[in-house]
């Protein structure tokens, strides 16, 4: 049995057709498919079951993908402990990340750390929605928790969901001084996912100490845009077309440029905040925990940077 043969039974766990593994592994699906029938001549067992479409993993071959992701990761490891004497970071990295929050934030912070570590090869793949359909990946940049027990999360940055308007619109429409106020405003919702989008839900924040929030409100918006792209939501919010209820991330520069006022600071829209996800069989690679620590540190400080932008500005009811 071949390392190749170990990726190969690997990232068949991983994958839901021959096909999406082939394209991970950089081959054909005829090659990928007559390497796995020699796997199982030399084997003498079936590894995975398939059709035109799907393909699934038998008992034994998922006894296989187990065994094999522990001798791939000891592979994988044994060079890092090497380097841990040295401190120089070496090997391949391939981060998938959602599209306007890869392309913004992430993309820089990675230029700068292969700069600082060029024995480190990155990958990154830029999806609209990383999970579930990155798995091949070495870490997942996600907006929103995840729970799956053969993967760790590690925060990233926190991210609360702003409602914005422009201060066009505000003064063309005036801004709602409570919830129940945003039915009569038009709203642009993002339909990015299968969530019900026109669904917001906000609660009033604790505002003495040790007093609960009061109960969730939710709303059910009519939406006057709709969109699967939140930058373009946001624009349409700059240009004056109504509210837009979108990530602190994507809005906060342009609430401190004054492109768009932030409304009901003082309620709560829920928040979706940044993680990384990393197998856990891949947790303890000495350069993917110096991604991980570098991105935190990195992502928390440009948090701080928007925090202090924001405390310079008026919004809107204050």
């Amino acid at each position: 049995m071949e390392l190749a043969d170990l990726r190969l039974v690997t990232m068949l766990a991983r994958s839901e057709s021959l096909s999406a593994a082939a394209r991970v592994l950089n081959v054909t699906p005829s090659a990928l498919s007559m390497r796995l029938k020699k796997l199982e001549k030399s084997l003498g067992v079936t590894l995975a079951t398939r059709d035109a479409r799907h393909m699934s993993l038998t008992a034994d071959g998922a006894r296989l993908a187990r065994e094999a992701q522990g001798l791939l990761s000891a592979i994988e490891a044994l060079p890092d402990t090497f380097r841990e004497q040295t401190a120089q970071l070496a090997g391949h990295i391939r981060i998938a990340a959602p599209f306007g929050f890869g392309r913004v934030h992430i993309a820089p912070l990675l230029a700068r750390f292969a700069r600082a570590n060029p024995g480190i090869r990155l990958q990154l793949d830029l999806l609209e929605t990383p999970w579930p359909h990155s798995h091949a990946a070495d870490i997942v940049i996600q907006i929103g928790t995840v729970r799956d027990s053969s993967w760790s999360a590690r925060p990233l940055l926190a991210n609360e969901r702003w409602l914005c308007a422009s201060p066009g619109y505000i003064a063309a429409h005036g801004y709602p001084r409570e919830p129940r106020e945003i039915l009569e405003h038009d709203c642009i919702c993002i339909r990015e996912n299968d969530e019900d989008v026109t669904l917001w839900r906000v609660r009033r924040r604790r505002s003495d100490a040790g007093k609960k929030p009061s109960s969730p409100t939710t709303l059910r918006v009519t939406p006057a845009f709709t969109t699967n792209d939140g930058s373009v939501a946001r624009r349409w919010a700059e240009e004056g077309l109504g509210l837009v209820l979108r990530s602190q991330w994507d809005v906060a520069d342009a609430v401190a440029a004054g492109k768009l006022v932030r409304l009901l600071s003082e309620w709560d829209f829920g928040s979706a905040p940044v993680i990384a996800l990393v197998p856990t069989r891949k947790g303890r690679s000495l350069r993917i925990q110096a991604l991980l620590s570098y991105l935190a540190a990195n992502l928390g400080a440009e948090t701080a940077g928007e925090r202090a932008k924001g405390r310079r500005v008026v919004e809107a009811g204050a």
